[in-house]
């Protein structure tokens, strides 16, 4: 026989209740509906999930959790703005990018390491290159090449170029030769 899974007494059932009717979201309504299940009826956690249409596992950690912290273990994580694990804010990546954009008036090269390396200085810990490359992506930075060709050169010598080229390299034979080995 399972053993039978109950709830300490941290809410009564009306506030259950009300927790239930006022959860933010789905997934915290069925938590609460699980909470309400094991106080109202006590009986076995497979007996829950298939009431409250849930896992086993899920039954077991919802209410190990209430049992240990209370109400505030149900409560949805708040995430203070877009990306709460950010280093900095849109705001202060854009301040921290301006340094950037004299030296490259200037015809400077700035690169993902040096980029990395002041952000590094400035947010007080290591952060991968891939953390670089979304922040300038963010702010509308371009990766640039150099052009494939010189914007002052010369078409018609280059295309001239191309037709005594041949002439002046000729490719090594295609015929492969065989190497011997001699056993020592």
């Amino acid at each position: 026989m399972s053993r039978v899974s109950s709830v300490k007494r941290h809410l009564s059932e009306a506030q259950v209740k009300a927790k239930i009717t006022t959860a933010p979201t789905v997934r915290c309504q069925q938590k609460w509906m699980i909470i309400y299940n094991a106080l109202v009826d006590p009986r076995p956690a497979s007996a829950i999930a298939k009431h409250t249409a849930t896992s086993l596992r899920t039954v077991h950690q919802v209410i190990a959790d209430y049992n240990r912290a209370g109400e505030s273990a149900l409560q949805p994580r708040t995430r203070p703005g877009k990306n709460p694990g950010a280093y900095l804010s849109f705001a202060q990546e854009a301040t921290f990018l301006e340094a950037f954009h004299e030296p490259a008036k200037h015809g400077h090269l700035t690169t993902i390491q040096a980029i990395q390396t002041d952000f590094e200085t400035k947010v007080g810990t290591a952060v991968a290159p891939s953390t670089i490359y979304r922040l300038l992506e963010r702010h509308g930075w371009r990766k640039l090449a150099p052009r494939p060709y010189h914007p002052e050169g010369d078409k018609a010598a280059q295309a001239a170029f191309k037709q005594t080229f041949q002439t002046w390299f000729k490719q090594p034979s295609q015929t492969v030769q065989r190497r011997t080995t001699v056993p020592l």
